[in-house]
């Protein structure tokens, strides 16, 4: 990913929180199969852990060549940005993003992590369903999980870009976010809540 150093994202513990809230997926493998997943940050052995569907070949890719690396990408809040919007003139359309991509070889889970990286996913999103068994009971989950194949990433290259217009004017910051706050699209909203969580493109007087 192309990644101009005034859209870099530089600290790691943005990258993480980045990671830990769109962590739904793309893996890409040198073959260019890929695979939509979520995905767990594990921050103590820094790889993310996820697993496929059994029937995925994908997977295979994972298990023939560890040496091999594999492209994660995260994708966050995004939005049209309108040249109306900016105090200075003339001006063109862009398009503000934030995506960070992962780098790392692939190793496959033994069946015991494989399940341990499942209850970490129920615990993740709905950790009630860890206490109430009767939806999730543990006979159920260990026929399923002979359907799925565990996996972990390791993080060896980060590539994190927020392209939030914090490069332009502060009248042109203030007015994009002024629109964005204004708009009644959710993607507008999402983009401008993280520029605000940033502090980015937002037009502060320093």
């Amino acid at each position: 990913m192309h990644v101009p150093e005034k859209w870099q994202l530089e600290k790691q513990a943005d990258i993480f929180a980045f990671i830990e809230k769109h962590s739904f997926a793309t893996i890409v493998s040198p073959s260019l199969q890929s695979t939509h997943v979520p995905l767990m940050l594990d921050l103590e052995n820094h790889c993310l852990i996820g697993h496929f569907a059994r029937i995925n070949p994908h997977w295979r890719e994972l298990s023939e060549d560890v040496s091999q690396q594999h492209l994660v990408i995260f994708h966050g809040p995004h939005g049209y940005i309108s040249p109306t919007w900016y105090n200075n003139k003339p001006a063109v359309p862009t398009w503000n993003y934030a995506a960070i991509h992962i780098k790392g070889c692939a190793e496959i889970l033994t069946a015991d992590a494989t399940t341990q990286a499942l209850e970490l996913l129920m615990q993740k999103f709905e950790p009630e369903l860890l206490v109430d068994r009767d939806v999730v009971s543990a006979e159920y989950q260990e026929k399923l999980s002979r359907g799925i194949v565990g996996f972990k990433i390791s993080i060896e290259v980060v590539e994190a870009k927020a392209k939030l217009g914090q490069h332009r004017s502060i009248e042109d910051q203030q007015g994009v976010t002024a629109a964005l706050s204004k708009s009644p699209s959710a993607e507008h909203q999402a983009l401008v809540n993280y520029m605000h969580e940033l502090k980015l493109g937002i037009g502060n007087k320093v």
